[in-house]
This record gives structure tokens, C-alpha cells and sequence, in this order.
């Protein structure tokens, strides 16, 4: 199946290299360009594709608002792309943010190409990208420098087992599903089948959904291991 992607940012050559890097992979397919969030918004809306690639700072729209409108499914088609945030460190705040209204991750735009590559598989086959160790110090910080509202600390939420209390944590310090199988001493498709349950369970669209439900229930605080 080949994965349909388009590219927001208003740097062209950044543009162009991505759509080089990405358009040689036999199962990837780059359907289109935009230079803003406006423009990404309606390319998006007209070409359906599966990943979006958004960047976060850009002029008129920005990606956090770009990737508002295209999160909210579109009425006549429930068109609904996965949406992969570019940063720089720079911008921690921002990501934190388009994680919360539901973009899928993040990846640092000097990354390496097969980094690239990769992530956009990662995030059209539904996971989030979340399990780089740069990830994980990120999703800290922005923990730290935005703390939401905590409801009151639970031993767990009603909704879940122990043991998928236990998964839920891990998700949230950025374990990859083979790393919580190795902490847990499970299988890893045990754990493929506790992250589904969690989702459905708490209602939420993906991994970095967790995430944000982790650190904003009390389950887990910024800086623990």
C-alpha cells in the first residue's frame, strides 16, 4: 500500500529535499506542496493524504493551527490525515501543544534522512512517534515548561488493569513496545494488545494521546525514570 504524503513548510529547498528523500521509496508517494498552513490546510483537504509532514513555524498560518483544522475530520469525507510535526529545539512549547490537539509526533528537521523516512511508515501505520531517546527529554520538558491542570493523583485510572496501568507509564516515558516487553518481561505482541486496550479504554486516538493523558492525570511527573 503506498503511503500518500504532502509537505508544509515554507522553506522551498527544505521542501524540495524532503520531497526528493521521500518520492524514491517505492511505497511512499509525495502528492503535493505547500508553503503555509493555509495552503497545507486546503492541499491537504483537496489531495487526502495519509501523512501530512508540518512544519511548526511558519507565516499567516502556523503548523499548531494548521494542524488544529486538519485533526478535526472533515464533515463530507471524514478525512482525517496523520499529521508529523518538524521542529528544532528551539520550539519545544509548540510541539507540546500540537501534541495535545492530537499530531501523531515530531521529528527534528536535521534529522538523519533514514530517521525521515522511517517516521513517516511509523506514524501511516497509526503509532506514534515516540520512542527516540531525544523524544523522550523533550516530552519532559514541555511537561516542565507547561504543566496542565492535575486531577487528583490515583493509584490508577479506574478504567484500567494494573498491569495496563503499568504499559500506560512506560508508553509515557517513551518506551517503544519491544522496550516495555523487555521491562515487563512480556511478548511483544502482549503489549501490542495492552496499548490497544489503554487506547480504547481512555478513548484516545494514538500513543502520544497517552502520553499527554500520563502527564496530565498525575500518573506520571517530568523528570521520573
Amino acid at each position: 500500500m503506498t503511503i500518500r504524503v504532502i509537505i508544509v513548510d515554507d522553506q522551498a529547498m527544505v521542501r524540495a529535499g524532503f520531497a526528493a528523500l521521500l518520492a524514491a521509496q517505492p511505497d511512499i508517494e509525495v502528492v503535493g506542496d505547500a508553503a503555509d498552513g493555509r495552503e497545507g490546510v486546503e492541499l491537504s483537504r483537496r489531495t487526502r493524504p495519509d501523512v501530512v509532514l508540518m512544519d511548526v513555524r511558519m507565516p499567516e498560518t502556523d503548523g499548531l493551527e494548521a494542524a488544529r483544522q486538519l485533526l478535526t475530520a472533515d464533515e463530507d469525507t471524514g478525512h482525517r490525515p496523520k499529521v508529523l510535526m518538524l521542529t528544532t529545539f528551539d520550539v519545544d512549547d509548540y510541539v507540546y501543544e500540537a501534541l495535545r490537539v492530537g499530531a501523531s509526533g515530531f521529528l527534528l528537521k536535521d534529522a538523519p534522512p533514514a530517521d525521515l523516512i522511517s517516521a513517516v511508515r511509523v506514524v501511516a501505520a497509526g503509532e506514534a512517534l515516540l520512542a527516540p531517546s531525544v523524544t523522550r527529554r523533550l516530552i519532559e520538558e514541555f511537561a516542565r515548561q507547561r504543566p496542565a491542570p492535575r486531577r487528583t493523583p490515583v493509584s490508577r485510572p479506574q478504567e484500567l488493569t494494573p498491569r495496563e496501568t503499568e504499559v500506560l507509564e512506560l508508553i509515557a516515558r517513551g518506551l517503544s513496545n519491544q522496550e516495555i516487553a523487555g521491562t515487563l518481561f512480556l511478548a511483544e505482541q502482549t503489549v501490542k494488545t495492552h496499548v490497544g486496550r489503554v487506547l480504547a479504554k481512555l478513548q484516545l486516538r494514538d500513543r502520544a494521546q497517552a502520553v499527554i493523558f500520563a502527564y496530565e492525570s498525575g500518573l506520571v511527573a517530568p523528570g521520573e525514570r
